[in-house]
């Protein structure tokens, strides 16, 4: 789906953040003020499948989330348009229209960890990402993201990352500080002169000779995951990645894994097919191994919640994630998500996946990350 997003005016500023104090804590918003900048705009193109239903019945069969009578009234009001004009409920939707949706902003609490800065270069910034911070802007992140706490607590800007990490992935990000620096770093990794290195805890006793698993990527936006297929399937892209143990305990394993293409969780899936699924991974890991993981929780539950759909039809919020407004907090009578903070579907017990980023290397240049604290058996 093209999905273009209408971000707030007002960038992050440090008090947008509110800590929480506990073993765990979050970054937390309350939701952004009920005023237009700050309020989010979801505009989509409408697909050939669409076309010939009603403009209620397009939302209540494509985006269960929120109930039907939520779907009327937005039409109503016009808070759903069609080429930037209200409609009817019974309006039919042609191919190529554009359709548009005005809604109240709860943007999910991440993990309070640091966003811990390794190197600030006149043009190149390295941090340590923690797990559960998206590097940029998407699903319903807007200012959780490094770059926005990047810009909020040390007043970093512009920034434009080189590299991606899944939300759920700690380690090495690299940040170009001018678009030109950002385009050298692409030419570089289009060029297949970057050399990436992770580190993963694995399911059982990882094999001890090298292994290269070559085997295509499939990814499925829809439910948020990919498979793995064979090498010739006609099916999904080409993917390529090295694994190496360094060390097992016979239950578990840290593997080194050396992506030599970049597939949307290419390592992840690789690892599951190769049989040593990274072991909290609850996207991927067989129902089989789900005892192996140490909290056996949901290291990507929230993931999938925010980057599948416009709304998720999923479990209230735990109690966990429920506080009492703030006094700036704007309660929208409309909104299926108020007075809670977090969106519904957000799991206030995420853990970080056991994958890490700790090195990239290019032509005349290395950059480091420290390795986590789990990445160590005992």
């Amino acid at each position: 789906m093209d999905i273009v997003w209408q971000t707030p005016a007002n960038p992050p500023h440090l008090h947008d953040y509110v800590f929480r104090n506990g073993i765990i804590q979050y970054r937390r918003h309350s939701t952004y003020s009920n005023d237009k900048d700050e309020n989010l705009l979801r505009t989509s193109n409408v697909k050939n499948r669409w076309a010939g239903k009603t403009i209620v019945d397009l939302f209540a069969e494509e985006f269960k989330g929120r109930p039907y009578d939520y779907y009327v009234n937005a039409v109503k009001c016009g808070r759903i348009q069609v080429d930037g004009e209200m409609v009817s409920i019974s309006y039919v939707v042609k191919p190529s229209q554009k359709i548009s949706h005005f809604l109240h902003r709860h943007e999910p609490p991440v993990m309070a960890c640091d966003v811990l800065i390794l190197q600030k270069e006149p043009d190149v910034l390295t941090i340590c990402k923690p797990a559960s911070v998206p590097v940029h802007p998407c699903g319903q992140y807007r200012k959780n993201t490094v770059v926005g706490i990047l810009q909020a607590e040390h007043g970093l800007t512009p920034l434009f990352p080189v590299h991606r990490l899944d939300r759920l992935v700690s380690g090495l990000l690299i940040l170009a500080r001018n678009a030109a620096k950002a385009d050298i770093f692409r030419q570089q990794i289009e060029a297949g002169l970057v050399h990436k290195q992770y580190i993963a805890k694995v399911v059982g006793e990882f094999p001890e000779d090298e292994l290269i698993v070559d085997a295509n990527i499939d990814y499925n936006a829809r439910e948020g995951r990919s498979t793995a297929e064979v090498r010739d399937s006609a099916k999904g892209k080409p993917a390529s990645t090295k694994f190496t143990r360094i060390s097992t305990n016979g239950t578990q394993s840290i593997v080194l894994c050396e992506p030599i293409t970049g597939r949307t969780h290419q390592i992840r899936v690789h690892l599951k097919y190769s049989g040593h699924p990274i072991a909290n991974d609850m996207l991927y890991i067989s129902e089989q191994t789900v005892d192996r993981s140490v909290k056996g929780s949901s290291a990507d539950r929230s993931a999938r919640i925010s980057d599948v759909s416009l709304t998720s039809d999923l479990d209230e919020v735990p109690n966990a994630c429920r506080e009492n407004s703030s006094e700036d907090f704007s309660i929208d009578p409309m909104c299926t998500n108020c007075p809670n903070l977090a969106p519904k579907g957000y799991d206030g017990d995420e853990e970080g996946l056991w994958l890490h980023c700790f090195r990239y290397t290019g032509p005349g240049w290395t950059y480091e990350c420290p390795h986590p604290d789990w990445a160590k058996l005992i």
